[in-house]
This record gives C-alpha cells, sequence and structure tokens, in this order.
C-alpha cells in the first residue's frame, strides 16, 4: 500500500538543452491533400510551444485538405494539448485539433478531436479509406483550451477542458487502423485562400502500460517537469530511461532533489548536471523526503532494521550531504514535513494495523500520535507559518485534504469532491496549495503508479479548485514539497512507457 524501493538502474546523464528537447524533435509537417496555400510550423524551445499555419478545403467527405504535424507511434497511447486559435478567423468552420491517422493520404483512414472557429467541439472519423467522414458532437458550442485522445486498442476516446475543469469525455468509437499510425496536431482553414494560425503547448505523447503490468515491478521512464502556476506552462526539462521520483526544489531555487533506485540526486537547473547526495550506509531511500525551512537539513525515508525485519524509517542527514541520523526507531515511518522552525518533522506511520500522522522532535525523542481515525491518513505537511498540518485521510470514504493544528487538534475536512485528492502541498507564501488527484474509481488507501492523474490548484483554507495539469503518472509524481521559493513554479514527474 505504501512506497517500495526502486530497482536499480542506471542515470543517463544528458544535456538539458538536449535531452529536454528529444520528444519534440520527432514531429514534422506535411500538407495533406494538396491544398492551394502551403502549411508551415515554427517551435518555441523555450516555451515548448508549437505555432501552426495551414489552409485547406475541409476535413470532411472523402478527402481532406489541411496541415499536419506528426510523427508515427505505435499501440495504444494518450497525446493531450492545450491549444486556441490565433487571430479572429475569416471562416467560423476553421479547424485545429489533435489527429490520429493510417497514412498521409487524402482519403486515408482516421480519427480526430476537431475544435472549430465558431465553438463547436466534435470527434470525427473515417471508418474505411475514400469513406465519407462522420461525427460526434458535443452537446454544447464552447472551445475548449484543453484536449485529449486516448487510443485503446481499436477504441478512441476524446476529451477536452475547459478553464481548469476536470476532463469531460466528448465522446468514443470503435474502428479499426493499423498498429502503426501518425499522430499529431492539425489546423485547417475552411478556405482554399486562407490560411489561419494556431498555438499548441503542453503538447504530450504518453504511452501507458500494458495491461496487467505492475508500476512496481515494471517501473516506467520519467519525464522531469516544471509547470509555472501562473501562465499553466509545462517545461521538460530532463528525460531518462530510469524511473526517477518525487522532486524538492531546493531553498535557493538552485535545483532540485528526486529519488532514484534508493538514491538521492541532486538536479543542478543551471547546468542539468545530476550528482548523488552522500547518505553513508542509507541508501534505499524511497520518495518521502525534504528540505528544512533553513535549507540545511534533508529529511528522508529509507528501508532500515526494526523490531519484525524491515521497515521504512525516518533519517536527518546535512543536505550537502554527510551520516544521516536516525529519528525514528519504530517502522514503517514515511517523512513528510518540517516545522518552520525546524524542531519538528511530521510523518505517516503504521502502528497496530493503523495508519496515522505523528510528528517527532527533529534530533529524536518520543513520537506524538496527531491522528486516531480508523483508516488511513497520510501526507502530513506544515504550513509555511506553521499555523497547521495538512494532511489526507480516507475517513469520510474517499481520500479527501484535511488540516489540523500542530497538536493534532481542531481537524477539519476542506476538499469535499469525488475524486481521491492526496498530498496538500501549500506554496512557500502560504496562498494555495497543489494536490493530486486520482480518479474515483482508484481504491481510496491507494496512490498508485500507472494512472491518468490531475495536479490541482486550490486555495489554502478552502475553495474552488482548478486542474493545473493532466498527466500520466500517479506514486512518485508529486509526493513531497515541490514549489520553487516564489511559489510561482512546481516540480513533479510524469510517465510514459
Amino acid at each position: 500500500m505504501k512506497r517500495f524501493n526502486l530497482i536499480v538502474a542506471i542515470i543517463i546523464i544528458t544535456s538539458l538543452s538536449i535531452q529536454a528537447q528529444q520528444m519534440f524533435k520527432k514531429y514534422s509537417g506535411q500538407d495533406i491533400g494538396n491544398p492551394k496555400l502551403k502549411g508551415s510550423f515554427q517551435f518555441d524551445e523555450k516555451m515548448q510551444k508549437f505555432t501552426l499555419g495551414g489552409a485547406g478545403y475541409n476535413l470532411w467527405f472523402a478527402r481532406d485538405e489541411f496541415y499536419f504535424v506528426s510523427q508515427e507511434i505505435e499501440g495504444d497511447f494518450i497525446i493531450s494539448a492545450n491549444l486556441k486559435f490565433i487571430g479572429e478567423g475569416t471562416d467560423p468552420h476553421r479547424k485545429i485539433g489533435l489527429m490520429i491517422r493510417n497514412s498521409n493520404a487524402e482519403n486515408a483512414v482516421y480519427m480526430d478531436g476537431a475544435v472549430h472557429g465558431d465553438g463547436l467541439t466534435s470527434l470525427q472519423y473515417r471508418e474505411k479509406t475514400g469513406a465519407e467522414t462522420l461525427e460526434k458532437a458535443a452537446d454544447k458550442k464552447e472551445i475548449p483550451d484543453f484536449v485529449q485522445l486516448e487510443r485503446k486498442g481499436n477504441e478512441f476516446i476524446f476529451r477536452i477542458s475547459k478553464n481548469g475543469n476536470p476532463l469531460v469525455e466528448v465522446a468514443n468509437v470503435k474502428m479499426e487502423m493499423g498498429k502503426s499510425v501518425l499522430t499529431g496536431m492539425f489546423i485547417g482553414s475552411h478556405n482554399v485562400d486562407v490560411v489561419e494560425k494556431a498555438e499548441f503547448w503542453n503538447v504530450r505523447i504518453e504511452k501507458p502500460a500494458a495491461e496487467g503490468v505492475d508500476g512496481y515491478k515494471n517501473l516506467s521512464p520519467s519525464r522531469l517537469e516544471i509547470l509555472n502556476v501562473e501562465t499553466g506552462i509545462r517545461e521538460v526539462i530532463y528525460e531518462t530511461e530510469t524511473h526517477i521520483e518525487a522532486p524538492n526544489w531546493s531553498r535557493d531555487g538552485k535545483f532540485l532533489i528526486y529519488n532514484s533506485s534508493g538514491k538521492l540526486y541532486k538536479f543542478n537547473l543551471k547546468d542539468a548536471k545530476i550528482s548523488e547526495i552522500n547518505t553513508g550506509d542509507v541508501v534505499a531511500n524511497n520518495n518521502d523526503h525534504g528540505i528544512s525551512f533553513d535549507g540545511k537539513m534533508l529529511a528522508i525515508s529509507s528501508s532500515a532494521p526494526v523490531e519484525n525485519g524491515n521497515a521504512s524509517v525516518v533519517f536527518t542527514v546535512p543536505l550537502k550531504g554527510g551520516s544521516p541520523v536516525r529519528i525514528t526507531e519504530k517502522g514503517p515511518s514515511y517523512w513528510h514535513g518540517w516545522s518552520p522552525d525546524g524542531k519538528w518533522l511530521s510523518y505517516c506511520a503504521e502502528r497496530n494495523g493503523n495508519y496515522d500522522v505523528y510528528k517527532i522532535p527533529a534530533k529524536g525523542g518520543d513520537e506524538i500520535r496527531l491522528t486516531t481515525a480508523e483508516g488511513l491518513d497520510d501526507g502530513p505537511e506544515f504550513s509555511p507559518g506553521g499555523k497547521y498540518i495538512y494532511f489526507n485521510s480516507t475517513r469520510t470514504g474517499m481520500m479527501q485534504i484535511w488540516r489540523m493544528k500542530p497538536d493534532g487538534s481542531e481537524q477539519e475536512q476542506i476538499t469535499f469532491d469525488n475524486y481521491q485528492n492526496w498530498f496538500a502541498h501549500p506554496s512557500p507564501d502560504g496562498k494555495q496549495m497543489i494536490i493530486i488527484s486520482y480518479p474515483p474509481e482508484v481504491p481510496a488507501t491507494s496512490h498508485p503508479h500507472n494512472q491518468r492523474i490531475m495536479l490541482r490548484l486550490m486555495p489554502v483554507d478552502g475553495g474552488e479548485i482548478k486542474v493545473a495539469a493532466f498527466l500520466y503518472g500517479g506514486q512518485g509524481t508529486i509526493n513531497v514539497p515541490s514549489w520553487n521559493p516564489e511559489s510561482k513554479r512546481v516540480a513533479f514527474v510524469s510517465y510514459t512507457y
């Protein structure tokens, strides 16, 4: 139910500018159907944003004319992007969106998630080569700002979001396509004498685990990303075949810390150099680690001997590395928070069959139990001012976010929706928090790998929750504090096979 150590893997250290851009260099652009005016695209490496320009009579009937930026991919996958038209446009039926297509032939089998200039949003598809295009439209005309297509065998699903709301399925269709297909972004002007333009950003292709794959035994490759919470733009800063987890942001803003294969690593944000942090003989570290408010110490959780074998216990070690000091004698114990004054550590621990929130002096001593509800209480993190400890609990049936005073008093629920909400991380300025939200069908006591999840923002006192990012991830994505010091950006890990 809790964290497991990672399998041994080799970290390949590669230049940031090369490594982070590989996923985008696979795209190429092509006019489909020989439109009168030729299309083009540009890619802004700094913003990781595509700008497409294209013309063509339409994507309709038995043949198409439009501009397509795509790459080849096999098997099941999810493709997602934010998107918007540039300018007022000429024809209300101009279209942009994401597409899955058998080939670049003008009459090829395809399906797309199309956003029209007049707000019509629909799943369009051609079931046979040269057949008429069919359509399944959304209930209302409202231009979304995020679209997603998923292929699951011969099932194709179109989902949309607008204004930070959860994804809504527009439609799905079952049809035959090749094992290898083209997928990417498209634009069509619906006017042969006009070139329309659009922007696409946060473009991601994610390959989910195959059916029955255990996310602990078959660990996925990783993308280390940074989310700008003000603009919504995500930046991939590192890609690796190695499985990495749980980035912390240093208090001086210069580097990130993550765990992989039982070790902890420092990722320098200026030059992308990666170095191992010396944790002595404590080398079975999991994804519960974090930096003290004064930036001098690191709390870590690692497998160690306990009364009945081995389990996770909490240690502290200087941030620069050294010999760890064991803080909790009992296990399993999973660190989650430092008090702002550096005197206390908060953690989740299992004692007598029940997981609860505890705190303990940062230099060691007697642990203090703060929650007593049946079920799982987890993820305790101090607010920057030290007024509250935020945590997540299953005591109402769903996993929801709660808070309490540091002495365990005044426990109150602050999220109430139909998602499994985990790991509330308050921003350093104390104004908002970011949480990870699983679909309701995921068991409340589990935060597994290999899920379509959301990172969501909300005021620290509760209130309206907005989606900041849709991604494939889960365990290891954002288990621990990961805000930058200015409260404008958050680091996280997404996964793809």
